[in-house]
């Protein structure tokens, strides 16, 4: 029984050309990303295009009162281009790890460069050997400054077999995750976000925070301007059409976005990440903390200092002793000494 096979016709096999020369376009998962990026590029274009192009009054007060309009379109500005930075960056990714600690390893030992080899064909990762080490399975070899390093995260006597990833097949240290669509391990894996096309992690957590905290912003400015020209004066059935359908999505997306950013302030202050607050009980090294600890908490000020000022230390699990002492019900005594800072 023969196989049919599709006759291509020639705008298609054009089409196919066409993408297969242009590589952001012939990844589905590119050209999605793209697509998403360009409609919301698009969409605050239209809300600004808007007010140019039928309120005569914003003209007015634009050269009226410039301080304000420049103020706007500072603003307006720094939002995408803090989306387009946010967007490019990278979230921390353990193979990055990795090749830092090895090649730091190297150096302080004074020993050759490390080796890189492919992890699978499925999978755009590797697998790096320190020291040249061979990377067969079940060969017995000495741990490398990886292993050590991702070993000493955890309780003692944890296996290296239960932390390596079953898909990029790398030792994973505590809040490390696997994304899918990024096909990699990432640091303090947080969400992978579909609008910026890229994973928030633990590097780029804080430029996210940002670019939520802008948007936010420029949404209350717009909400603004928008209600202040649907009550001056009285204009065509049409255009109240339009304002109305602009400032319902406009409202939605704003309370969105504000959620977006209450929640995630607290997931700074807190040190935890969207990941672990929703899967809690199925990530193994958190099923029997409490829920009230926070396990990577290490004070207001210093989640802070961490998310903010770029101190990317893999964080350890706490101790018993710790657990237990965090546990403990807080105090009027407990709130003088800002026990919670």
């Amino acid at each position: 029984m023969g196989v049919c096979c599709p006759i291509l016709r020639p705008w298609d096999r054009t089409q196919d050309r066409f993408l297969l020369n242009l590589p952001c376009l012939s990844d589905p998962v590119r050209r999605s990303s793209l697509l998403l990026k360009l409609a919301l590029v698009v969409l605050h274009l239209v809300y600004i295009g808007f007010l140019f192009l039928f309120d005569a009054e914003f003209i007015e007060k634009a050269k009226r009162d410039p301080w304000y309009m420049s103020s706007y379109f500072l603003l307006f500005s720094a939002t995408l281009l803090q989306y387009f930075v946010t967007s490019g960056s990278s979230p921390g990714y353990v193979i990055d790890a990795m090749r830092d600690v090895s090649e730091t390893n190297a150096i302080y030992r004074n020993v050759p460069t490390t080796s890189i080899q492919p992890a699978s064909r499925e999978s755009r990762s590797f697998v790096i050997n320190v020291e040249g080490e061979s990377a067969t399975t079940g060969a017995r070899r000495t741990p490398t400054s990886w292993q050590k390093l991702v070993l000493d995260l955890y309780p003692p006597g944890t296996s290296v077999r239960n932390l390596t990833c079953s898909y990029c097949h790398v030792e994973q240290p505590p809040r490390a995750k696997h994304c899918h669509d990024c096909d990699r391990c990432v640091l303090q894996f947080d969400h992978h976000c579909l609008w910026l096309g890229t994973c928030i992690g633990q590097k780029n957590h804080c430029k996210f925070w940002w670019y939520i905290f802008e948007e936010s912003a420029l949404c209350v400015w717009t909400l603004i301007m928008y209600i202040d020209y649907m009550s001056n004066v009285a204009k065509p059935w049409w255009k109240n059409a339009i304002v109305i359908l602009l400032l319902v999505i406009l409202v939605i997306s704003l309370v969105f976005v504000l959620l977006l950013l209450l929640f995630h302030s607290y997931l700074i202050l807190t040190n935890q990440s969207t990941y672990e607050l929703v899967r809690r009980r199925r990530i193994p090294y958190m099923r029997n903390i409490p829920e009230r600890v926070h396990p990577f908490s290490r004070g207001i000020k210093k989640n802070l200092y961490n998310v903010c000022c770029g101190n990317h230390n893999l964080d350890s699990l706490p101790t018993a002793f710790e657990i237990e002492d965090r546990s403990r019900p807080y105090t009027c005594l407990d709130m003088l000494k800002c026990r919670c800072c």
